[in-house]
């Protein structure tokens, strides 16, 4: 038994473990995302408008995609790091604004889905990803 490979893991460990995380934060985020974008967009645009948010059309849109398609995108690892910066943006005005006065505890949702986009915002997908593939057949 390798003691030092349990305690300390290896960079294998790393490349199983990121897509695991990725397509379950991708997963989660598209269950609160596809009901803003595709079941009642305008109502949502109209909420980030009342809560104070400056272009609430644009702002609001931004926000329905990134949690749908974004969320999508970064289940599948393509276009990684553009879909885990409209998540990190989009979670850091969720506790921030609009939670901001409430607490660490209604905030703690955006937290959790904000340090791993910016994880993959900073790390990539990760060698299993279509980010990769293409990567390699790209050249």
């Amino acid at each position: 038994m390798n003691w030092k490979k349990i305690a300390f893991g290896t960079d294998a460990d790393v490349n199983v473990g990121l897509p695991i995380l990725r397509v379950f934060i991708g997963a989660a985020l598209l269950t609160h995302g596809w009901g803003k974008m595709f079941g009642g967009l305008g109502g949502f645009i109209e909420g980030v408008g009342k809560m104070g948010f400056p272009a609430p059309t644009v702002l609001g849109f931004l926000a329905a995609f990134a949690e749908s398609f974004g969320a999508i995108l970064l289940a599948v690892g393509l276009l990684t790091r553009p879909a885990a910066f409209l998540i990190a943006a989009t979670m850091a005005g969720a506790a921030l604004k609009v939670h901001g006065g409430q607490g660490f505890g209604e905030q703690e949702m955006a937290w959790l889905y904000f340090f791993p986009a910016l994880l993959f915002l900073l790390k990539g997908a990760g060698q299993w990803s279509l980010d990769a593939l293409l990567s390699k057949k790209l050249g």
